[in-house]
């Protein structure tokens, strides 16, 4: 790996409604298949549209068209529709879409973020522009959160007085693109009144740290997304290994990938830990491992 840490990701494009393109990484997907048969469930979101049973496994298939707002799928545009199998934040989901395009090769360096009058509660994450179009980056987090909150125990999680004194002295950073993420993350550490600093990119996030570095008080524990906009959560991390002031960071890498398949490359680029999104107990204790050394 050079020193610009130059990370390309794939994304499939997939079509929702008309012939605007979006996206999602293609780490978060398993296999796309033709649309099949489903068993009726018990859901009260109205954008699920049954159970598929694929590979031995039960797994919920959304609309995603509907799910984001979208008029919904008809009978003959499931028949014609493709389901994407994802792995994400410890679970495995269906999103109905209405076509695949193609799947891209892009750096993040070059996706922006969504312009700020969308609002927090539009389901993007960023957007690409090429010569051709403008592709939307799904947030699939705040899709999920809509149709699957987080139960309480998956929020909060519990300290010992001794623990929490050990926090608290930290300097904490956190940085997310997708607002729910920040929410939760921001949620976890409030609840056991912890300090922190958050920002939605890496860019922003670094200039934080240099700041806090230059100011004698670098950043002791940073956790960070890894698809976001401008500069992804791999290359912040080698980014931070490579610059001497703030090379002591004990750097946690909070994904909605699975753990397994982020870790060998996080590992790579000098992050401490991976952990998959969203289990507050497991971050809290990521932390306090950070704060040991």
């Amino acid at each position: 790996m050079n020193t610009k840490a130059r990370h390309t990701q794939k994304l499939l494009l997939f079509r929702l409604h008309g012939k605007q393109p979006f996206a999602i990484g293609t780490l978060k997907v398993r296999e796309i298949i033709p649309f099949r048969k489903l068993t009726r469930i018990s859901q009260d979101h109205p954008s699920v549209l049954g159970a598929a049973h694929i590979r031995g496994k039960t797994l919920p298939v959304i609309d995603m068209a509907a799910a984001v707002g979208y008029p919904p799928l008809s009978e003959d545009e499931l028949q014609k529709s493709s389901i994407i199998v994802t792995d994400c934040q410890r679970k495995d989901i269906g999103f109905v879409v209405r076509g695949i395009e193609k799947i891209v090769d892009t750096d993040w360096r070059q996706v922006l973020p969504p312009p700020s009058a969308l609002g927090k509660n539009a389901f993007l994450t960023g957007l690409l522009v090429t010569n051709e179009q403008t592709i939307q980056l799904l947030d699939v987090e705040l899709l999920l959160s809509e149709i699957y909150p987080e139960p309480l125990e998956k929020r909060h999680a519990a300290l010992t007085d001794i623990q929490r004194e050990k926090l608290k002295p930290m300097n904490i950073l956190l940085v997310d693109d997708s607002h729910t993420a920040r929410k939760l993350l921001s949620d976890a550490l409030d609840n056991l009144n912890i300090e922190y600093q958050v920002t939605t990119d890496g860019h922003h996030a670094l200039k934080l740290m240099k700041q806090a570095a230059d100011a004698g008080k670098p950043i002791d524990i940073l956790v960070s997304d890894i698809e976001m906009p401008g500069l992804d959560g791999y290359e912040l991390a080698f980014t931070i290994r490579d610059t001497p002031a703030l090379s002591r960071t004990y750097i946690i890498l909070h994904t909605s990938l699975n753990s397994e398949m982020s870790l060998s490359y996080a590992n790579q680029v000098g992050a401490n830990e991976a952990l998959t999104k969203f289990d507050a107990s497991e971050l809290i204790q990521a932390m306090l491992r950070g704060a040991d050394q």
